[in-house]
């Protein structure tokens, strides 16, 4: 039995009548009857209470940045679905998940959709404006997330940590210590791992801190993966200005190449 939820579904997603009708193998016929008898609609504004309703996944949102709620209320193109999908993909940036939380379905039903979903015209030109819009708000820019990854990158696990080796005192099992011939103090070689004081340490640059098995673990974040970042940004940099460069010397030389 067909789940017309699920062809509803495709549907929003931005599937087109035949494609939904070859993929449950019936008329493009029957799926418009669907469409008229469930009153599927990809029109925002022809649903009810579309403005008093809201957006599932917007209150999260809103304590960072309230302004794209107002935006994204104001997208009559979209439906409230995916809307939320817009709002949830913003949280995660993973399609499946997003489309799982928007539409309440399976897994198997958010797998194959949410990545369709994503590729849909006017679900990628809102979460695009959603992204700038969210920066603006948070007052981030891609110079200040460069900048956070050149300090990953440039992190040493040895700010954080003293470590090396140093004589202590021999004891013997009745815990009195242990002398030569001549009564000075036996000593032994001991490896040492100690803790510098957090006031003195930059501590975002910690991915945790924790007591494990062996004693105490500091693990900071992934170098490479900071480099890998810093190596996108870097190439991103150097093409826009080589292509600005481009136009630079085009206008330069005019229409014609000469110059005049």
């Amino acid at each position: 039995m067909i789940n017309h939820d699920q062809a509803e579904q495709d549907y929003h997603s931005g599937m087109k009548y035949k494609d939904i009708a070859e993929k449950y193998d019936v008329s493009i016929n029957t799926v418009k009857s669907w469409k008229s008898r469930y009153k599927w609609s990809r029109d925002a504004s022809s649903q009810k209470n579309v403005h008093t309703k809201p957006i599932k996944g917007a209150h999260k949102v809103k304590k960072v940045a309230p302004k794209i709620i107002d935006e994204l209320e104001a997208n009559g193109e979209l439906s409230d679905r995916q809307k939320s999908f817009c709002l949830f993909y913003l949280q995660r940036f993973n399609a499946t998940w997003a489309y799982l939380k928007a539409y309440e379905c399976t897994y198997e039903t958010a797998n194959t959709n949410g990545p369709k979903l994503l590729v849909n015209t006017g679900v990628q030109e809102q979460i695009s404006k959603l992204k700038k819009s969210m920066m603006i708000d948070l007052h981030v820019t891609a110079t200040d997330l460069a900048k956070e990854y050149a300090k990953q990158a440039h992190s040493d696990l040895g700010d954080y940590i003293d470590f090396g080796v140093r004589d202590e005192p021999v004891f013997n099992k009745a815990g009195k210590p242990l002398k030569d011939s001549k009564g000075k103090q036996l000593t032994t070689k001991v490896s040492y791992v100690d803790l510098i004081d957090k006031s003195k340490v930059d501590t975002s640059l910690l991915k945790g801190v924790h007591i494990g098995r062996d004693g105490v673990v500091v693990e900071l974040y992934d170098k490479q993966k900071a480099l890998d970042k810093l190596m996108d940004y870097i190439s991103d940099s150097d093409d826009k200005t080589e292509s600005n460069n481009v136009q630079i010397v085009d206008d330069i030389k005019g229409d014609d190449g000469t110059g005049n």
